[in-house]
């Protein structure tokens, strides 16, 4: 079992994220990952939108700050950006961090930041319809030697070549989100990590994730694909406290699936999934510049595995 955090790049400042990512260098955490919004979610009113570091040029600062972490995104929203130029992006972060970067693409949802600095915000469907493209478009590019065409509904290419491309193997694409239709579709035909979101999934309980698992198997099978492929990874909100008001009102908030609990509670939950094969824990909720929570999840449950 690999752990890693993402790191709270809202309402913060860099000397705050500094020192937590290199706390995790010299710590025994696996990996580092950060947001990707323009606008904190829930800072609606102008008059909110505090700090918030944009994700794919401070991920790539990170890569020159640290030698060990594997980095990435949880998630890039793909209405944000041209895909090729974010394959570009990937590969240049991937060469110069000597293969650390995985490239973690969702579909986008946030539609304040979108009306704020002037982007188009389809329809769902056409947002899982570009995402979709988009992440086949990325795939050809990172795993293709030779230049690339590609003619899309919403994408183009005209021997397009992605130099630098990977430093080694093929840059994973992580692909997130749980929509069960075109999500975990996209994720089977064009995805190499599976990342839940527990933000999103209720806290995170056990038959949460085998439920999707179950999905994505299917998918995988119409696109003739083995699932084993797919490296499945969960984003985890996680409060380690004996507090029982702090305990429920993190399931009040949450959901029933949160893990907030003791110690030994969380060793529990967190044995659950890797028996069910999940590879990587990213915890969520520890604040930027916080080094003692760090600190204590090392010493009581990354010590544990």
């Amino acid at each position: 079992m690999e752990f890693g955090v993402q790191v709270n790049v809202y309402r913060t400042s860099w000397e705050a994220v500094h020192r937590t990512v290199q706390a995790m260098e010299t710590g025994k955490w696996d990996s580092v990952w950060f947001a990707d919004h323009f606008i904190p979610p829930g800072a609606d009113r102008e008059a909110e939108a505090l700090t918030a570091f944009e994700g794919l040029t401070a991920i790539g600062t990170v890569a020159g700050m640290t030698e060990k972490l594997r980095l990435g995104n949880l998630v890039l929203g793909n209405t944000y950006r041209n895909p090729a130029h974010v394959a570009k992006i990937a590969g240049t972060i991937d060469t110069v961090s000597g293969g650390r970067f995985t490239l973690a693409l969702g579909a986008g949802w946030y539609q304040r930041e979108h009306k704020a600095y002037g982007w188009d915000f389809p329809s769902m469907k056409e947002r899982q319809d570009r995402f979709e493209e988009a992440c086949e478009l990325i795939r050809l590019l990172i795993r293709s030697d030779d230049p690339v065409d590609f003619h899309g509904n919403y994408y183009q290419l005209d021997q397009a070549i992605l130099s630098p491309s990977s430093h080694g193997e093929p840059i994973p694409i992580m692909v997130g989100g749980t929509g069960e239709k075109r999500t975990l579709r996209t994720l089977a035909r064009h995805g190499d990590v599976m990342n839940l979101d527990g933000w999103a999934g209720g806290g995170m309980a056990l038959e949460y994730y085998q439920h999707k698992a179950s999905v994505l198997e299917k998918h995988c099978e119409e696109a003739d694909r083995d699932p084993g492929e797919i490296r499945r990874t969960l984003l985890m909100p996680c409060y380690l406290t004996e507090n029982e008001k702090l305990i429920n009102r993190a399931v009040k908030n949450l959901g029933p699936g949160t893990v907030a609990g003791s110690k030994q509670y969380v060793i529990d939950r967190i044995s659950e999934f890797q028996e069910a094969g999940i590879a990587e824990i990213i915890f969520g909720g520890i604040p930027s510049g916080d080094l003692d929570r760090l600190q204590q999840f090392e010493a009581e449950i990354l010590s544990a595995f």
